[in-house]
């Protein structure tokens, strides 16, 4: 493999309108390399043309929330309205739909991320990144003059969380005028996953067109007061995921009400007790978490179950119960590592839990 024209073909991914120029600066190499890679790349069918225009392969697209992660751990109990003494953990990429879209793109398969980033310091680390793992930002938004997001989670001393802060101001702007300027992209997908930090109007401009266009939508619940930002009419929606805290906070003691309003597949989490799979007009059926692992860290693994989930319907969009077994998987070994999304998922992975 020739790691220059990867690493070329990567940059192009997340930025189709760049230069050769910068694109020689980027990779030290001569403007006249540059062009012989594009040709070489535009010969493969790897690149279809100016602006860099590359073909799609039935992509899933993650919309929503993408920030910097911040964990502390607390070196005691917790004291509230006083000082606790922590230790800084991490920080890292987050935030739940760029965290399931590197897991997905981790995994090998072609997904797409559009998010709002400030150009700054957090945003162009996010989007370096993903290009690193292949993930592909062309649908980004980078915010000139604004910061980017963060998301601060406390842990106690054996992992768990504690509470979480939020400050995502630029994915509140992920309004319906500006997603309409990636409706190209979204129309080419095979399923579009969003999450609930995405303002109100927005999640219901992306269930009208997946009833008018049919591209399949999963929405990631992400904490109870968002579950307001859900619009009562979810016709269009393929498939829901979020925890039995989620489901009281919309007042539905069960998903049967959830089915009424147009939603066909439901999936509830509950930690260790595993998941209760949904489906419209068929009874729920119980799945268990696989045998328990020492815990080193619980964050990032509901994203990792979602894009399990989103993996699965992916590749087999009605078989929700194949889908749940897999994101439970992915959430066990992700329980095993500090790190948001754990590095060593990749192809083979998928390959070996793929039944």
């Amino acid at each position: 493999m020739d790691s220059k024209k990867e690493k070329l073909l990567a940059l192009l991914q997340a930025e189709p309108f760049i230069s050769q120029q910068a694109l020689a600066d980027r990779l030290t190499l001569s403007r006249s390399a540059i062009a012989g890679h594009i040709a070489a790349l535009t010969r493969e069918g790897r690149v279809l043309g100016r602006a860099y225009v590359l073909p799609q392969r039935s992509a899933l697209v993650c919309i929503g929330g993408a920030n910097i992660d911040r964990k502390l751990r607390l070196l005691g109990p917790l004291q509230m309205a006083t000082s606790n003494p922590a230790a800084v953990q991490l920080e890292t990429p987050g935030g739940v739909a760029r965290n399931v879209a590197e897991n997905l793109a981790r995994l090998g398969l072609p997904t797409q991320l559009i998010c709002a980033v400030g150009d700054d310091a957090g945003g162009n680390a996010l989007l370096a990144q993903a290009a690193e793992v292949g993930l592909s930002t062309q649908g980004c938004w980078l915010a000139a003059g604004e910061t980017t997001g963060s998301y601060t989670a406390v842990l106690d001393d054996s992992g768990a969380m504690l509470m979480a802060l939020a400050a995502m101001p630029l994915t509140e702007q992920l309004t319906p005028e500006l997603l309409r300027k990636s409706a190209a992209q979204r129309l080419q997908a095979a399923l579009i996953v969003l999450d609930l930090n995405l303002p109100a109007a927005s999640v219901a401009l992306l269930l009208r067109e997946a009833q008018s266009h049919g591209v399949p939508v999963v929405a990631v619940a992400v904490s109870e007061p968002k579950m307001s930002r859900l619009p009562h009419d979810l016709r269009g929606l393929q498939c829901l995921i979020l925890n039995r805290g989620e489901l009281q906070a919309l007042g539905d003691p069960s998903p049967a009400a959830l089915h009424q309003r147009g939603v066909r597949q439901i999936i509830v989490t509950d930690g260790a007790q595993g998941v209760v799979c949904s489906q419209a007009d068929l009874p729920a059926q119980h799945l268990a978490a696989p045998p328990a692992t020492a815990v080193i860290d619980v964050t990032g693994a509901g994203d990792a179950f979602a894009a399990g989930v989103c993996a699965g319907l992916w590749q087999q969009p009605k078989e929700l119960l194949r889908a749940a077994r897999l994101g439970l998987q992915l959430a066990a070994l992700t329980l095993q590592t500090e790190a948001t999304v754990h590095p060593d998922i990749s192809p083979a992975w998928l390959e070996e839990h793929t039944p």
